[in-house]
């Protein structure tokens, strides 16, 4: 069951190469100079925490994340992302949000959803299962989706250089977990704000601020 806090989680969600994680760098930038009293913690999943930064090695590099020559099985990179949320959520997340701080997190419960079970095919109910036990009730309060053409964030990568164990899974893989992302996005309209990513940098700078904007006068402005 979920927890009444005072904080806000806010959540950045998307394909590899969709350009979230420098949006979500930018906008705890931008949230601390625009509403200086209001407490913004940055944090991130995995490598939240110090046991998960090595937990994120293990899941993200491709040299690390192989014993042998056997390719990491599904249910264990399942459980190694839980293994580092649950220590994310009590480590960080939960004790940021009594105090009533705004949380922006690069990715979150979603990403197991899309990743695990929609692109790697696991149950996506043992995945929702897990993800109630790691959490203890935490659920984001909004969650920015960053979408755009597999196709077009490929080149991105490409592009940028070095790709991480899960970048190099190729196409197919990234079509399928977009197509997880995007139902998941269907399913709960309310939470998702949906970002288009592939316009040009400051477009999308615009879009995150704004939606960020609507959804904390919403909520937490009023009370700092």
């Amino acid at each position: 069951m979920a927890q009444a806090y005072t904080g806000k989680l806010i959540t950045f969600e998307g394909v590899d190469g969709s350009g979230k994680t420098t949006q979500w760098q930018q906008a705890v930038d931008w949230l601390k100079a625009t509403y200086p009293t209001l407490e913004v913690v940055q944090t991130r999943n995995p490598g939240g925490t110090p046991l998960g930064q090595t937990l994120r090695r293990l899941l993200l590099t491709p040299t690390e994340a192989e014993i042998g020559t056997a390719p990491m099985a599904p249910t264990t990179e399942l459980l190694l992302y839980m293994a580092d949320r649950s220590q994310h959520v009590a480590e960080v997340v939960i004790p940021a949000l009594q105090r009533g701080a705004v949380v922006l997190c690069d990715r979150f419960i979603d990403s197991s959803v899309a990743y695990q079970g929609g692109a790697r095919g696991l149950s996506t109910q043992m995945i929702h299962q897990l993800n109630e036990i790691a959490c203890q009730g935490v659920v984001p309060d909004c969650t920015l989706l960053f979408d755009a053409s597999p196709e077009v964030l490929a080149s991105r990568m490409v592009a940028r250089g070095a790709l991480d164990r899960l970048e190099q899974e190729g196409l197919s893989f990234q079509t399928k977990v977009r197509e997880g992302f995007l139902a998941i996005q269907q399913a709960e309209p309310t939470r998702f704000r949906l970002i288009d990513a592939s316009q040009p940098l400051a477009a999308v700078t615009q879009q995150v601020q704004a939606q960020l904007t609507l959804f904390l006068t919403q909520t937490v402005l009023s009370l700092v």
